[in-house]
């Protein structure tokens, strides 16, 4: 089809002749983006979901002012509500220093939130420098021993993200600009809407914009990542999103589809455990065959109200086998999904409602022997820091389970209700 969009795809779109490094925590990601941002010879640009000024996160503020002040193209588009608590002053530094700066539907107040229509928030984690350098997670530029709600902690918090080279960036390029151009034209569309139609410019840019938010390949790109798609060399990625377009499930039927083809392991790491049943009956399927299924979730809290989702869970998955572990050093930011020796994806998605039908994500998935091997050992180390979870008995637990199973289920459905989600959960 002429012009279609790599994003028209519902599946996976993999390019091989990729190079993806794994990055452990802030510690190793935010020097590797500051040193990218310092060597920019034209463009960065950015989508985060929290931006904190505080700790180590301050040095990629501080390289992003320092490239827009020696004429680098830079772009920060933010989510509102994630970054809500920057202070303003930090935006305006930005903008002085040259920085373009959008945010995805700004809060103004924190009783927005009772307009439903904000709970669908950007939750992504992506940099682009140069279109030849990407980097795509789950860690914001927050410093890892600070947490908004329970403040600064002496161990720093698990989180992953990858450093990537090759074609597979270029999708990553067009989600970000159709980011902060979704961004910046919800905020002109309040602002010049009286006049929009009455002038030739504005529809010109509208235009323009409309073309940028849908991510489409212009016929020379598109060839690219043709050729690109035709290479079995490693390494093979593929970037997914769950958007409200044609990706809502991607993400998730990506997740699903490695499970069902699980043959020796499956590593899950999530902070927030709540996944639709088809996902849990695959995990339930795969440990039932012989399949080794561990799941890392968060054993330090940061909602009650997310652990208390994955826990009515816990009982359902132990009965076939699934070994379930509570992370215990820290709090647990880290969306890793590791299937047998070659088969991984890394990235900003959790499995509960909020990520896998509400909020815009994305993943990276990688198809390469020796990258998963570097990630199963980093997730060695995690798990060997971890708690197993025995199975309760059953007679004892199973009305007080039912009743919070209830609960949960119940204040869910409610949510995507409200929030405006189609079908079931």
């Amino acid at each position: 089809m002429r012009r279609l969009a790599w994003y028209a795809q519902r599946k996976p779109v993999f390019t091989g002749g990729n190079q993806v490094t794994l990055l452990r925590g802030g510690k190793a990601f935010f020097p590797a983006l500051s040193d990218c941002i310092d060597h920019a010879s034209r463009s960065v640009w950015l989508a985060l979901y929290i931006v904190s000024p505080l700790g180590q996160s301050g040095s990629v503020l501080q390289a992003l002012k320092r490239a827009a002040r020696r004429g680098i193209d830079v772009h920060l588009v933010v989510d509102g509500f994630g970054s809500r608590e920057a202070p303003d002053a930090l935006w305006q530094e930005l903008e002085r220093a040259g920085v373009k700066m959008a945010i995805y539907r700004p809060m103004h107040k924190f009783w927005g939130l009772l307009d439903t229509s904000q709970w669908r928030r950007m939750h992504m984690k992506l940099c682009v420098v140069d279109d030849t350098h990407a980097f795509v997670g789950g860690i914001n530029l927050i410093d890892d021993h600070y947490d908004l709600t329970h403040g600064w902690s002496d161990e720093p918090r698990l989180d992953y993200a990858v450093q990537v080279q090759g074609p597979v960036i270029t999708p990553v390029l067009h989600t970000i600009k159709a980011m902060w151009t979704r961004a910046h034209f919800g905020r002109d569309w309040r602002d010049d809407l009286s006049h929009l139609m009455q002038d030739r410019h504005k529809l010109k840019r509208l235009k323009h914009w409309v073309q940028q938010a849908r991510m489409r390949l212009n016929p020379r790109e598109q060839g690219k990542l043709a050729q690109a798609a035709a290479l079995h060399a490693p390494m093979r990625s593929a970037f997914v999103l769950r958007d409200n377009l044609r990706q809502r499930r991607t993400i998730e039927q990506s997740a699903l589809q490695a499970i069902h083809q699980a043959r020796h392991r499956i590593d899950i790491v999530t902070p927030y455990f709540y996944p639709r049943r088809a996902i849990r009956l695959a995990l339930r399927a795969a440990a039932a065959r012989g399949v080794r299924v561990r799941l890392l979730l968060q054993g330090k809290l940061d909602f009650q109200i997310a652990g208390l989702a994955a826990r009515v869970l816990y009982g359902e998955l132990q009965q076939y086998g699934v070994r379930i572990f509570e992370y215990q050093p820290a709090f647990l930011h880290a969306k890793v999904l590791c299937v047998d020796d070659e088969w991984a994806t890394v990235g900003s998605s959790n499995l509960d409602p909020l990520s896998l039908v509400l909020n815009l994500e994305a993943n990276l998935i990688i198809k390469d022997r020796a990258f998963v091997r570097t990630l199963s050992g980093a997730l060695s180390e995690d798990f060997a820091q971890s708690h197993e979870v025995l199975k309760a008995d059953e007679n004892a637990s199973r009305w007080i389970t039912r009743l919070r199973r209830n609960f949960v289920r119940q204040l869910a459905k409610a949510y995507l209700r409200l929030a405006g989600a189609a079908g079931r959960y």
